[in-house]
């Protein structure tokens, strides 16, 4: 478990960095994941937005605010209830989610090879002493 967390937080940190290098806080390309990535077939509110990061709604509404200002996302009323704002990709989030992505999937590939030694079970300790005696 110690080498899968170690790997999996360098993964993150990686990350990080690289949405840094593409000119991304860490945070706003957890945003462009988040709309990207919403499972329904309507863009996501604010809300589900916060939901899917785990956010407080303040602290969403704070992220779109920022993101919407660099022109990477920006509001839409829904067509069904105009009181309800969901939240879309602009064409520079989109390219910056596209170029994060690829290189992501690489590095998951890396990741994912990396962790196929953690599938073999290895003996507990507890079973190596039980057979000891």
């Amino acid at each position: 478990m110690l080498a899968f967390r170690d790997r999996l937080r360098r993964f993150l940190a990686w990350s990080e960095a690289q949405a840094k290098e593409a000119g991304l806080t860490p945070s706003q390309h957890q945003l462009l994941l988040a709309v990207r990535g919403h499972p329904a077939p309507e863009p996501p509110t604010i809300g589900e937005i916060a939901e899917h990061l785990q956010l407080r709604h303040h602290s969403a509404v704070g992220l779109v605010d920022r993101a919407e200002a660099a022109g990477l996302v920006r509001r839409v009323p829904d067509d069904a209830d105009r009181r309800v704002v969901r939240v879309v990709l602009r064409p520079a989030g989109a390219d910056a989610l596209d170029e994060l992505t690829a290189l992501h999937v690489t590095e998951l590939a890396v990741l994912a090879e990396a962790s196929a030694a953690f599938r073999s079970p290895q003996p507990s300790a507890t079973a190596e002493r039980a057979g000891d005696g």
